[in-house]
């Protein structure tokens, strides 16, 4: 999917370069000047990128089938273009050398979910703004062990944690309290692998962020929730003490601008937000049908995806919530195959046997497509394609209803994240009696595109897995013109 993008941030970013070209060319005809009377702002834009040290995970920064992704990896681009100059990232392989790596000058700043007083190196570095907040969480596998309602039922029990990490400092302040407590610290491992032994049943418990773990506890069902420990963190960027304060300003205005222009909030939502609500009944049928219904029709969505032009894994999630990959389902309004096409998008569409998959997934392709031009050109990705899903299920017309109330409502009428609020309207009379098209299920097309999102989502990161798996991964290139530095 493109990524996030708004005209501000277009602005900003073409503003930003100027004014990095600007610096730099004054510096470098400046007679004179040394490396030592540069601010630590001057010398990042001098240098012409930001080294920005990381880690390798899905909740900072990762490569997928399409190039670098990840929320970190996104702030640290958005950042870097603010000040003028493109985004440098260094995976560090251990968390515990988050800290050394910055004070040995090997990066800029850290950008890696980290928070204040969780490392002993945490009064020798200085933070940023907060830009999220997480909870520790104790995780074990259904059926593994017995639910723990507190530290004292696990005090002898088999816990791993992340070597340097919030919830390895927690429990050696707990250990005050409770000194029989015990538990294995691990080295170059992310959060996870770390999921994946309790998953495996190797170790009965693990403590992680709740970001982190709601990420990952989607693809493994039987994993559960204890409780939380400790207090909420607010997670903040770390950098270097220095002589000026430039540095510290740009991250602290930065951070100002992405919350105040809304970037921010859509960006945890499109990360975030369809982790949270997500049904472990659900995913646990959606991954039995992956590994076999998907098999038998993957090729066709392969096939017709490439003919419109859109993403396969998208719509095969759209076949999923629309008959979960049954070619014979029919539902009681008379909708049938595998895409759900009613008679008259059928015969639209030219699609003679709505009950062959083929057929099916041609037409239901081909509509989507449809729609998906019908949405105002300068709507940008992804919200261009949640407001063709909501279109898709609920019709065009009502859409474009809910974005006028968005607009007089003072959202957004272009961004996802606050049409949504104004779609489940359209079902009250105080509203829907004023709009063009009348009465609808709003709060329908909501939850249509909500679950889309969610085996996108799954079937993107199981088809990384997969290639990761066999090595086809590593042969992919990262996107051109990014300064992707090597891992330390």
């Amino acid at each position: 999917m493109a990524e996030l993008s708004t005209f501000w941030h277009r602005v900003q970013l073409i503003t930003g370069v100027i004014a990095g070209t600007l610096v730099l060319l004054a510096l470098v005809y400046q007679p004179g000047i040394t490396d030592k009377e540069l601010t630590e702002l001057e010398k990042i834009q001098l240098r012409g990128y930001a080294r920005i040290l990381t880690l390798n995970s899905a909740s900072t920064y990762y490569l997928d089938i399409e190039g670098p992704s990840g929320f970190e990896y996104q702030l640290g681009r958005w950042f870097s273009e603010s000040i003028g100059v493109e985004a440098g990232f260094i995976t560090v392989s251990q968390f515990s050398d988050l800290y050394t790596e910055l004070l040995f000058g090997s990066g800029d700043l850290v950008a890696a979910g980290l928070s204040e007083n969780e490392s002993e190196y945490s009064s020798t570095v200085l933070y940023g703004p907060h830009y999220y907040q997480v909870q520790s969480q104790i995780v074990y596998r259904k059926g593994n062990v017995k639910r723990p309602d507190s530290i004292e039922e696990i005090i002898d029990a088999n816990i791993h944690v992340i070597r340097g990490s919030s919830q390895a400092a927690l429990l050696h302040k707990l250990k005050a309290t409770y000194p029989d407590l015990i538990w294995t610290e691990l080295d170059d491992i992310a959060t996870e692998e770390l999921i994946e032994l309790v998953d495996s049943g190797e170790v009965d418990y693990i403590i992680a962020d709740s970001h982190a773990i709601a990420l990952q506890r989607r693809f493994f069902p039987e994993l559960r929730i204890a409780f939380e420990p400790g207090q909420p963190r607010q997670l903040r960027w770390a950098y270097n003490q220095s002589t000026d304060d430039s540095l510290a300003t740009a991250i602290d205005s930065f951070f100002r601008q992405i919350k105040e222009d809304g970037r921010l909030e859509q960006l945890i939502h499109r990360h975030y937000g369809q982790v949270a609500k997500f049904n472990y009944s659900d995913i646990q049928t959606f991954t039995k049908h992956v590994e076999t219904r998907l098999p038998k029709y993957q090729s066709m969505f392969e096939k017709e995806a490439v003919e419109v032009g859109i993403d396969w894994r998208l719509l095969a999630s759209i076949g999923y919530q629309e008959s979960l990959w049954n070619p014979r389902a029919k539902s009681p309004t008379g909708v049938r195959g595998l895409m759900m096409l009613t008679r008259a998008t059928a015969k639209q569409m030219k699609v003679k046997n709505r009950l062959d998959a083929e057929q099916s997934i041609g037409g239901g392709a081909r509509y989507f497509a449809s729609v998906l031009k019908r949405i105002p050109e300068h709507i940008l990705e992804p919200d261009r394609t949640w407001l063709a899903l909501a279109s898709y299920n609920v019709g065009f017309g009502h859409v474009e209803d809910a974005r006028i109330i968005t607009e007089t409502s003072g959202g957004d009428p272009d961004k996802w994240i606050d049409v949504k609020k104004s779609l489940p309207l359209l079902a009250r009379k105080k509203w829907y009696k004023s709009t063009k098209y009348g009465f609808a299920r709003g709060w329908e097309p909501v939850k249509y595109v909500e679950n889309i999102r969610r085996y996108f989502e799954y079937l993107t990161v199981h088809e990384v897995k997969e290639k990761r798996d066999s090595g086809e991964l590593d042969k992919l290139s990262p996107k051109e013109g990014l300064p992707i530095a090597p891992s330390l």
